[in-house]
């Protein structure tokens, strides 16, 4: 069992910048890939960028890229998600996600999920 508690959260303007963090339980947490997803208000959850197990491969949806990077750190347990020229559209509450790969994890294969953190982007 895996729990993931997400940080970082909070009222920004646009053109600003968070850094989301997600801390992970347990001692496996390098056998997972690890990946942020976000849902907002009416509308479907989305993935937003993953990381591989051993941090040479990620993955950015395209609204997202050259904006956010994803990294993580497998001695601390945790993963981050740094957002830079934040957008209103960034509205959401955003969930730390864990899967056996990344390619499992996009294709609805998400083993386990935070709670989410808020992030608003006022315009």
């Amino acid at each position: 069992q895996v729990q993931l508690v997400e940080s970082g959260g909070g009222l920004v303007q646009a053109g600003g910048s968070l850094r989301l963090s997600c801390v992970a339980s347990g001692r496996t947490f390098g056998s997972y890939g690890m990946g942020w997803f976000r849902q907002a208000p009416g509308k479907e959850r989305e993935s937003v960028a993953a990381i591989s197990r051993s941090a040479l491969y990620t993955y950015y949806r395209d609204s997202v890229k050259g904006r956010f990077t994803i990294s993580r750190d497998n001695a601390k347990n945790t993963v981050y998600l740094q957002m830079n020229s934040l957008k209103p559209e960034d509205t959401a509450v955003y969930y730390c996600a864990a899967a056996t790969t990344v390619g499992t994890m996009l294709n609805n294969g998400v083993d386990y999920w935070g709670k989410g953190t808020l992030v608003t982007v006022s315009s």
